[in-house]
């Protein structure tokens, strides 16, 4: 396909992609406040380029945390009204030993840009911008359908900040529908729409034993231990298939139907090649009866994912901790809601405590699972313009990761959610040598030009 639009970013593609390098060259790691003025800075970038491309009202907004981005252009009578999304703050990098070339320093190899936030989501969120300026520069500086744009620098640090802007003000982003890329592709050159994702609730165990830390030579047998008791904790949450043991935990699951996994089955999905390539572990494991599709698309899990505390530096030291902590998160299946299933799993996990220590249990965050029914006129939309750019059809699948705010979309502004994302399963979103795949960022650009100017004909 081709269009003034798309034809005007393949022009500009190196430009288009040496931008991209600088704004991955700002560490801005919303997780740690060391880097908050870097935060601060990717914002006021995205700004200033939004105001230059031709987009109006753009404003910097002050949170609690980190700020969101706003701007629109608002004059396509009677066209629809996109609202699109993205997130401009990434994962802290570590561990940095594992990287090839600097997690902030971008780098061409084998056909992928490295660097932390270079798929997720920088690179994606940055395809709308040059996706607006490229329809902006061939169409006497309008657009064929009406925008706004909200981005925000603490996605992954809960997103607290965007979904009480979406919450206390609705009017401020009235749209028809959202375009979110923070998705993946199935399988390369397989253009793919994500019409489900789980939900996520994320807790932190604590367990404090003695008031102090002691030394286990003077004390030890005599007092208890909190890892020890975390550990005794955890080994009683899954039995040894993965089957998670709380009480009541699967009763309210909505399955997948017939058509969808019948659909799924279709799916050009190799389970030697993903236990190989992308997981790297001597075999899978998870729930006996299911697809590994279903176990990670359809199915709760529960993890952990730290226990930060006691002694872990070089050498030896034989302390008791005072106290431990282990950060466990649950991914949620539709027709589960975070208040229940997490009153479920704080009250099995209190009635775990062992003898000795005291226990609190908390919610750090929590979002909805969400299923995108497909008969609607912007993903019918969506699929012809993946398949005038990519000459295939599209591919309709599910997540098994989380964006809380497509719930925050549905509940408060009654609008669905197209999921159009370019990344590839082996992309390291969260880990080392994370990428993205250059040809998918361009060809993401001229997709989204395609689905706009699909939309506003």
């Amino acid at each position: 396909m081709s269009s003034p639009a798309i034809d005007f970013a393949r022009s500009q593609s190196a430009r288009f992609l040496d931008e991209l390098k600088a704004l991955l060259r700002i560490p801005s790691v919303s997780t740690l406040p060391e880097h908050q003025g870097d935060v601060r800075r990717v914002a006021e970038l995205l700004a200033a380029e939004l105001t230059r491309i031709g987009m109006e009202h753009v404003e910097i907004i002050e949170t609690g945390g980190h700020p969101l981005v706003y701007a629109d252009w608002l004059h396509a009578a009677g066209k629809p009204t996109c609202l699109c999304y993205g997130h401009y703050d990434v994962q802290p990098p570590d561990p940095l030993d594992e990287w090839l070339t600097p997690p902030f320093e971008p780098t061409e190899r084998n056909g992928n840009l490295y660097a932390r936030g270079a798929v997720d989501d920088k690179g994606q969120m940055y395809m709308h911008l040059k996706a607006l300026e490229s329809l902006f520069s061939t169409g006497n500086g309008k657009l064929p359908l009406n925008v706004r744009v909200i981005l925000e620098g603490e996605e992954e640090v809960g997103g607290e900040s965007i979904a009480r802007f979406v919450r206390e003000h609705p009017e401020r982003l009235k749209a028809d529908f959202a375009l979110v890329s923070d998705t993946e592709m199935f399988a390369p050159d397989l253009p793919t729409l994500c019409v489900g994702l789980r939900g996520m609730i994320y807790t932190e165990i604590e367990v404090r034993g003695a008031r102090t830390d002691l030394h286990s030579g003077m004390y030890g047998g005599a007092v208890p231990n909190p890892f020890v008791a975390l550990a005794q904790i955890i080994a009683q949450l899954k039995d040894k298939d993965g089957r998670i043991l709380i009480p009541g935990f699967y009763d309210a699951i909505q399955p997948p139907s017939q058509d969808e996994l019948r659909a799924w089955q279709a799916l050009p999905f190799n389970e030697e090649h993903y236990r190989a390539t992308e997981v790297g572990s001597p075999e899978l494991t998870g729930e006996p009866g299911y697809s590994v599709l279903e176990r990670t698309w359809a199915r709760p899990t529960l993890d952990v994912h730290g226990m930060p505390g006691g002694y872990t530096g070089a050498g030896a030291k034989t302390v008791i901790p005072a106290k431990a902590v282990a950060k466990v998160s649950m991914r949620l299946v539709p027709d589960m809601t975070t208040d229940h299933t997490f009153a479920l799993y704080k009250s099995f996990v209190e009635s775990l405590k062992p003898a000795g220590v005291e226990l609190e249990v908390r919610l750090i965050h929590s979002g909805d699972a969400i299923v995108i029914g497909t008969d609607n006129p912007y993903i019918r939309a969506a699929t012809q313009a993946l398949r005038s750019v990519w000459g295939k059809e599209t591919v309709f699948i599910r997540s098994g990761g989380s964006i809380p705010i497509v719930g925050d979309f549905e509940r408060h502004l009654q609008i669905p959610t197209v999921m159009m994302g370019f990344g590839l399963p082996d992309d390291n979103l969260h880990a080392p040598n994370e990428k993205f795949h250059i040809a998918n960022f361009h060809r993401g650009i001229e997709s989204v030009v395609a689905f706009f100017e699909e939309l506003g004909q």
